[in-house]
């Protein structure tokens, strides 16, 4: 059996006792480093230890839920080769998934799913069961780096718990002006404090809305991971935000989402019969729309065509006006200080300017489901699977007043 190594209080001793001895002949440099390296050792150790004592006296504050060990694991969760724990995509959740994989070690006949969420998690919390409004924590805007910045990326993003929403939408007058509902004001000592209002709130209820789509694919594609996550991310995710960006916009609120221009009560800014504003000079001028409302915009979401006449503004000797970097991607653009996002989803000629996160909220039932199957239709005869991509969510417009509809002068 093999000596047992010497432990850190053994070799610490020995080093303190050829340093204490006054007829050591060694290596004085080398007892110096050797030293050192203990002392090194020994506060790493008590490093550890303190964090060790520190870690287990912790507590999570009374109420945080535990989770129970089916949640700790879900399809879809396992760590991957490298380690990572959670995929980022849709795709790499359905790729990394257990069901995926015993069902290709079965190769039998049926159907699977794997959930994957990427809203942020949350406590729904009501007042005679309408939701109230959720903070709102300034940071960067996510976004997936292989596509354009998406409109739903602009707004407070939250996760419902049913399937019905409920939220009240603020119906009352501008602050500024006469007439209005804020009457505050200097009062002399001894006088009557004025009282503000009335207060207008309309309580909407409405459901969360499904959007959904599928392809099909083929046996020998199922068993490509690189195929699999070009069909989920490339089409069929990609295919949901998009149809979602529509309904952000111009949903009907009844059979389709709540789209935000047919929300009543939103701002309308439109250059006078004859003006010859650019569309760079109306956006400055709506902006200051919004600013008056007490709602300072923070984004604006352009056709493509509309964005392209704004960046290739020229001044009278041919310099543009907008200085754009040619090398920078869709995060980097701005104007008049807002982000710009550029949709086919908005029309020519017009744009939508506002606090896209102060004036409305993105609820989501569930994230992006993805289904298998090789059981629809006479698809198993043919050896082809359906791969099926689909979420649930709605809109909550609940300060109209935050958004500007920008309509541009027609061209000369």
């Amino acid at each position: 059996m093999p000596p047992k190594a010497p432990t850190l209080t053994e070799q610490r001793d020995a080093i303190i006792a050829q340093l204490r001895d006054p007829d050591f002949d060694g290596d004085l440099d080398d007892l110096d480093q050797r030293a050192e390296e203990i002392e090194k050792k020994i506060e790493a150790a008590n490093r550890r230890d303190a964090r060790l004592r520190a870690l287990s006296a912790s507590s999570l504050p009374a109420g945080d839920p535990q989770p129970t060990p089916e949640q700790r694991i879900q399809p879809g969760m396992q760590p991957d080769s490298q380690g990572r724990e959670h995929p980022v995509t849709a795709a790499e959740a359905f790729i990394r998934s257990k069901a995926l994989e015993s069902f290709r070690a079965s190769g039998a006949i049926g159907k699977f799913s794997v959930e994957h969420r990427d809203a942020p998690t949350g406590t729904v919390t009501s007042t005679n069961g309408i939701p109230t409004v959720p903070q709102r924590v300034p940071g960067i805007i996510p976004q997936n780096p292989d596509y354009p910045l998406l409109i739903a990326n602009l707004l407070d993003r939250q996760t419902s718990t049913g399937n019905t929403l409920e939220y009240v939408r603020d119906t009352s007058g501008p602050v500024e002006g006469s007439g209005t509902w804020n009457k505050a004001a200097v009062v002399p000592e001894g006088t009557m404090k004025p009282q503000s209002g009335p207060f207008s709130w309309d309580t909407i209820t409405t459901s969360l809305k499904t959007v959904a789509h599928w392809v099909p694919i083929t046996r020998q594609a199922v068993d490509d991971d690189g195929q699999m996550m070009g069909y989920i991310n490339g089409r069929l995710t990609y295919g949901l935000e998009f149809q979602m960006d529509r309904q952000i916009l111009t949903g009907n609120g009844t059979t389709q989402m709540q789209g935000i221009l047919t929300t009543p009560g939103i701002g309308a800014y439109q250059p006078v019969s004859g003006s010859t504003d650019s569309k760079l000079i109306t956006l400055r001028k709506a902006k200051t729309q919004g600013e008056l409302a007490l709602y300072p915009p923070d984004a604006v979401v352009l056709n493509p065509l509309d964005w392209q006449d704004i960046e290739l503004d020229q001044d009278g000797i041919g310099q543009f006006r907008i200085i754009t970097d040619v090398t920078a991607g869709p995060a980097a653009l701005r104007v008049w200080g807002l982000q710009v996002v550029t949709s086919v989803a908005m029309a020519a000629g017009t744009a939508l300017l506002g606090g896209y996160r102060t004036g409305a909220t993105l609820w989501e039932r569930q994230g992006i489901t993805i289904l298998m199957s090789d059981s629809h239709a006479d698809l198993f005869l043919a050896n082809t699977f359906v791969i099926l991509a689909e979420r649930r969510a709605n809109i909550a417009v609940h300060t109209p007043r935050a958004f500007v509809k920008v309509t541009f002068a027609a061209a000369p």
